[in-house]
């Protein structure tokens, strides 16, 4: 007995194959959630995870459910004079002066944070003393910037915004480099580049993802 074939029913949007165009989609989504402080690290690894992993449109459906449609407004706009909200992605990169170049710390500790713009190159050295770099509003006189770690005995930890890229290139003498994380990749092109390299002796440089979000926590 042959079927009727005019009773077959296509699939339903949920049973169709996702494609890597729908699968890049949500990554990119899953992404700005993450930038605007909707989820957070873990919670982004683990959708992202299952975004590679989904094989139908269905499946992809309850990994931004919960999320709006578009990037909020607010996590776009410029910053008002003043604000210690960040601006994003390329918009960091400015036509200005760099308002410090080095960091020194010699048995004592020295920090930079806050609204600051960093030259082409920045040098810090800790000799027996920390240093503490809080890119997280900062801004940039070039797409990449180098900051020259220098450690001797000592320790500098760098925390950096999610939509500024990091490269680590130090050499570890009897210490350490480290990232904690790497940075989900950026929807902008013309986001900054930051590159860690020097020397680290006896010492360690430590580089640390964070959002806006964990200050309610210092």
């Amino acid at each position: 007995m042959v079927e009727d074939v005019s009773q077959y029913e296509p699939p339903g949007p949920e049973r169709i194959r996702a494609s890597d165009a729908d699968r890049d989609a949500v990554a990119h989504r899953l992404r700005d959630a993450l930038a605007e402080g909707r989820l957070d690290l873990d919670e982004h690894n683990e959708r992202l995870d299952a975004t590679y992993r989904s094989k139908t449109v269905g499946e992809l459906v309850p990994l931004t459910e919960d999320l709006p449609e578009a990037p909020s407004d607010t996590a776009l706009t410029t910053p008002a004079s003043g604000s210690l909200r960040p601006s994003r992605g390329s918009e960091r990169v400015v036509a200005a002066s760099p308002t410090s170049s080095s960091a020194i710390a010699i048995m004592g500790g020295a920090d930079r944070s806050g609204d600051w713009v960093l030259p082409g190159n920045f040098m810090a050295t800790a000799i027996m003393g920390g240093i503490e770099l809080d890119l997280r509003s900062a801004k940039f006189t070039q797409h990449e910037t180098t900051i020259w770690c220098y450690p001797v005995m000592g320790g500098i930890g760098i925390t950096v915004p999610y939509d500024v890229q990091v490269r680590v290139h130090g050499l570890p003498i009897m210490g350490g480099f480290g990232l904690e994380s790497e940075a989900p990749g950026s929807n902008d092109p013309n986001a900054p580049i930051v590159h860690i390299r020097g020397m680290a002796i006896m010492g360690g440089v430590g580089v640390e993802y964070r959002s806006w979000k964990d200050d309610g926590d210092e």
